[in-house]
C-alpha cells in the first residue's frame, strides 16, 4: 500500500491522496476531547477504511497528546502517519518525538496573519529555510501549510510555493482558513498555481460556506495532488470538508480511484460521533438517518418499483441500512400498501386511499410520521 507522496505520484492511476484531520483539526472543534483510547480506536479504523495519510494530532499542546500520538504510532498501522506544528523547532520536537513519519509544519501568510503576528514575510521565508532544512534530517515527509491563502494575493502564493521548493518541502498545504472559497475561485487558483510545479499541492477546505467538500473536490478535479477531510466534516466553527461526502463523490464520479472501503464510512462516522459527542444530524449527506428516507408520495411510488429512481446511490454503499419509506402527511397510497403488505395484509386500493385520508388528518395534528403503533391503530378503526 503506497504510504507517502513520493508513492502516490508515481501511481499510475493518478488517483487523489486522501490525507485524514479528524484527530487534529476534528479535535478542535470547540467542546470536543477525545480520549487516548479512543483517539486509537479512530485511527485504527480510519486505516481499516484506506485513507492515505492520518494527521493524527499537535503534539505541542501537551505531553498527554505527545503520548496519545506515540502510541498510535507505535501500532504501525498501513497509513501514512503525520504531525502537526507551528512554525518552531519546540513544536518540531515534539512530533518527532512523537514517532510520527510526516511533520507539517504551519506558516502564516495572508497579509492579515502575518499583521497579527507582527512579522513580515521575510521571516516566513527564514524559519522555513532553517526549520524545513531541519526537519528533512528526521521525517520522511516534510509539509508546509499556507495559512489563510485563499485571502492570499496568487503573486504571493507562488512565492511561498517557490520558496517551499527551493528548502525542499515535499508538499505545500494551500489553506482554506475561513472557508471563504468557492469552486470557480479554486479552479482558477490551482490554474495559475499548478503550472508552477516544484511540491505537490494539497487542499484544506473550511465549511464556513457550506461549500468545503465541493471545493475539495473541485481541487481534485483542478489538479490538485491531495486534499484533508474529517469525519462527518467534524472540526473548528462550520467543520472541515467530510471524509464520507467526498468518498462518496469521488467513487460515484466514475473518473477518480481511492483506495477508501466506503461501506465502512457509517460505522466510522458514528464512531466519531460518540466519542465527540456531536450528532450526526438526521439531513447530514450520505450518513444521517433522513438521507434515505423517504415520504413523498410520487417518490415512494417509484422506489417501490426500482430504488435507484429518487436515491444517487443505494445506502449500503456508504454501510447503511436499506431506505425506509415514512408514512405522513405526504404519503401516497403505495407506501400503505408495501407496509400492510409486509405485515402480511394485502390492502386493497379503496381501503389504502381511505386509510390515507386519516394518515394524513392524524399526521397533520401531530406534525410529524406516524409511528408504526398509530397507523395500525388507524387501520384497526377502520376495520371496526
Amino acid at each position: 500500500m503506497p504510504i507517502t507522496p513520493a508513492h502516490h505520484a508515481g501511481n499510475p492511476s493518478g488517483r487523489p491522496w486522501i490525507i485524514d484531520t479528524t484527530l487534529r483539526d476534528g479535535e478542535q472543534a470547540p467542546g470536543v476531547v477525545f480520549s487516548a483510547a479512543e483517539k486509537k480506536h479512530i485511527a485504527m479504523l480510519l486505516a481499516e477504511c484506506g485513507v492515505d495519510e492520518l494527521e493524527i494530532g499537535y503534539p505541542a499542546i501537551s505531553p498527554e497528546e505527545e503520548s496519545a500520538i506515540r502510541s498510535i504510532a507505535s501500532l504501525h498501522l498501513p497509513v501514512a502517519l503525520t504531525g502537526w506544528a507551528r512554525a518552531k523547532w519546540e513544536d518540531i520536537e515534539a512530533v518527532l518525538r512523537s514517532g510520527t513519519e510526516g511533520v507539517h509544519i504551519s506558516f502564516p501568510l495572508s497579509p492579515l496573519y502575518l499583521k497579527l503576528m507582527g512579522k513580515e514575510y521575510s521571516w516566513v521565508q527564514d524559519q522555513m529555510m532553517e526549520l524545513v532544512g531541519r526537519a528533512k534530517r528526521y521525517f520522511r515527509l516534510v509539509s508546509v501549510g499556507a495559512q489563510d491563502a485563499t485571502r492570499t494575493g496568487t503573486d504571493s502564493l507562488r512565492q511561498f510555493i517557490a520558496d517551499a521548493a527551493s528548502c525542499g518541502a515535499e508538499r505545500i498545504r494551500i489553506a482554506d482558513t475561513v472557508g471563504i472559497a468557492t469552486p470557480p475561485m479554486l479552479t482558477e487558483l490551482f490554474r495559475e498555481l499548478l503550472p508552477t510545479g516544484g511540491p505537490f499541492l494539497e487542499f484544506h477546505a473550511h465549511n464556513d460556506l457550506g461549500m468545503a467538500t465541493a471545493n475539495a473536490f473541485t481541487a481534485i478535479a483542478a489538479g490538485c495532488d491531495a486534499v484533508s477531510v474529517s469525519v462527518t466534516g467534524l472540526g473548528e466553527r462550520a467543520g472541515n470538508a467530510a471524509l464520507e461526502e467526498l468518498a462518496i463523490a469521488l467513487t460515484l464520479s466514475g473518473v477518480y480511484e481511492t483506495l477508501i472501503d466506503t461501506t465502512a464510512l457509517t460505522n466510522l462516522s458514528l464512531a466519531v460521533s460518540k466519542a465527540s459527542g456531536r450528532s450526526i444530524q438526521p439531513q447530514k449527506a450520505v450518513v444521517g438517518d433522513a438521507a434515505f428516507q423517504h415520504e413523498s408520495g410520487i417518490h415512494c411510488a417509484a422506489l417501490l418499483k426500482d430504488p435507484l429512481s429518487y436515491q444517487p446511490f443505494l445506502p449500503a454503499l456508504a454501510g447503511g441500512a436499506d431506505h425506509a419509506l415514512i408514512i405522513g402527511k405526504h404519503s401516497g397510497s403505495a407506501s400503505l400498501q408495501d407496509y400492510f403488505s409486509r405485515k402480511g395484509i394485502e390492502l386493497r386500493r379503496p381501503e389504502a386511499m381511505k386509510l390515507l385520508m386519516e394518515v394524513r388528518i392524524k399526521a397533520g395534528e401531530k406534525k410529524r410520521a406516524l409511528t408504526p403503533g398509530e397507523l395500525e391503530t388507524l387501520y384497526s378503526h377502520l376495520q371496526s
